[in-house]
């Protein structure tokens, strides 16, 4: 399937989701969040969640990670909608985020963050068995990720789909995805 239909059949499925479902199933990706090993981790960069896509709650994860992991620094991205390109700025305390034109959270303060990054955890619509996703189509994530060395994880509220087709050399494959029941982890050889 391409990435337009898989985008168009996710915002379906999204659009049907209620709070309290998204909220349950938020939970449940937290659980297998917090089965991840975080030994090495410095520096996790993660999304804040826009609640008007029903996006998974991401700040349950931030707060987990606060409470069992002080250590880790977290970050989130500022997005420039003319260049598609992102800045990564330490996350403060949430009193700083303001939503922009998109109605994407973005810290307004935070320190700026230029150095290495040990784990990503990625937005997507959909994902294939081989660990390729489709996100919004703009291209942000793969531009950002290009010839970086770091941990991708994927963050989905649905199941893998269908391959995708439309798969090109800018595409950057995920290591892992986390499902409400599942952890998909896409280093390990196919069967």
């Amino acid at each position: 399937m391409k990435k337009s239909a898989l985008r168009k059949q996710a915002n379906l499925l999204r659009a049907q989701l209620d709070a309290e479902a998204i909220q349950s199933l938020s939970n449940q990706l937290l659980t297998q969040f917090s089965r991840l090993n975080f030994n090495g981790v410095k520096v996790l960069h993660i999304f804040l969640p826009i609640q008007e896509k029903n996006e998974p709650d991401t700040f349950l994860l931030i707060e987990w990670l606060r409470a069992h992991h002080p250590d880790i620094k977290i970050i989130v991205p500022k997005s420039d909608f003319s260049t598609f390109l992102m800045t990564h700025h330490v996350l403060g305390d949430h009193k700083e985020l303001q939503k922009n034109a998109f109605n994407i959270l973005e810290p307004q303060q935070g320190e700026e963050h230029k150095g290495d990054i040990d784990m990503v955890i990625l937005p997507l619509l959909a994902f294939d068995s081989r660990g390729y996703r489709a996100g919004y189509g703009k291209g942000f994530y793969d531009r950002f990720l290009q010839g970086m060395d770091t941990l991708k994880v994927g963050l989905s509220l649905f199941d893998v789909s269908e391959n995708i087709e439309d798969v090109n050399e800018h595409d950057l494959k995920l290591d892992l995805c986390i499902t409400p029941g599942k952890l998909y982890d896409f280093r390990l050889p196919e069967a």
